[in-house]
């Protein structure tokens, strides 16, 4: 059975793609068949599976043979391998309702880091679905104080120093995509890990803006997403808090 997971991974991962591409673009992605961003041909179902048609395929469009970027498979096979990963030991209703909200946080911050790294945008519409599962999970299974005070902190604290810096340099910090999500993820990290998440967030962005100027691909007045190193910081306090742990150890 938790095959099956993997391959209903697979077949959401493909959807995901979908969101990312057309979600920044408010583009419909309910109806509108999927078709090849270059030469607007549409794609026939052969090839749209998951993985396969990208290799059957070589990696370009059947009809104008530009090449499909990489990150159609790799999205489709990290969400393929973490359905694996929290496939249920059983199938009654409580472990499926676990399943659905782990997994459902997952594909909502695999949206984002894609979505921020492209257009430099946390949406509104996924920020609300994304509260919307956290505050009925924190509400259910932590005490108030846990998820109040870390969404109040969350929010509060990063709202207060984008509007110091502002103030002081004229320029805007953090977005207010940023600062919602800091306050979302408050509700589930609580306050003392949201502060982690704070914390170590800074210093991967620090870390990556760094490689990124010694490989001149970031000049040091040029803007850059921030949203991907919240959204892989907490992936990690999510999913491997024992990661967190080591990372301080060390």
């Amino acid at each position: 059975m938790i095959y099956l997971f993997a391959v209903f991974g697979l077949l959401i991962g493909s959807f995901l793609n979908v969101l990312i591409y057309r979600l920044p673009l408010e583009q419909d992605f309910v109806f509108k068949r999927s078709h090849c961003p270059q030469c607007q041909q549409l794609v026939q179902w052969w090839m749209n599976i998951p993985v396969l048609s990208y290799l059957f395929l070589r990696a370009k469009c059947f009809y104008c043979q530009r090449l499909i970027h990489w990150r159609y498979p790799l999205v489709e096979l990290l969400t393929g391998v973490m359905a694996l990963y929290l496939a249920p030991q059983s199938l009654e209703m409580a472990d499926l309702l676990v399943f659905a909200f782990q997994f459902s946080v997952f594909c909502l911050l695999l949206c984002h880091f894609f979505i921020d790294l492209d257009h430099y945008l946390l949406l509104d519409s996924l920020n609300l679905i994304l509260l919307a599962l956290m505050l009925v999970y924190s509400y259910l299974h932590f005490p108030w104080t846990h998820w109040v005070f870390g969404a109040v902190l969350g929010f509060g604290l990063t709202l207060l120093v984008t509007w110091a810096f502002y103030r002081y340099s004229g320029k805007v910090g953090l977005g207010g995509g940023d600062i919602k999500l800091f306050g979302i993820l408050g509700l589930y990290l609580g306050p003392i890990d949201v502060l982690n998440n704070l914390l170590l967030s800074c210093l991967l962005g620090i870390v990556i803006f760094g490689a990124m100027m010694l490989l001149r691909k970031q000049q040091a007045d040029q803007p850059m997403a921030f949203g991907p190193a919240i959204l892989v910081i907490a992936f990690m306090q999510i999913y491997f808090p024992n990661l967190i742990s080591l990372i301080y150890l060390y």
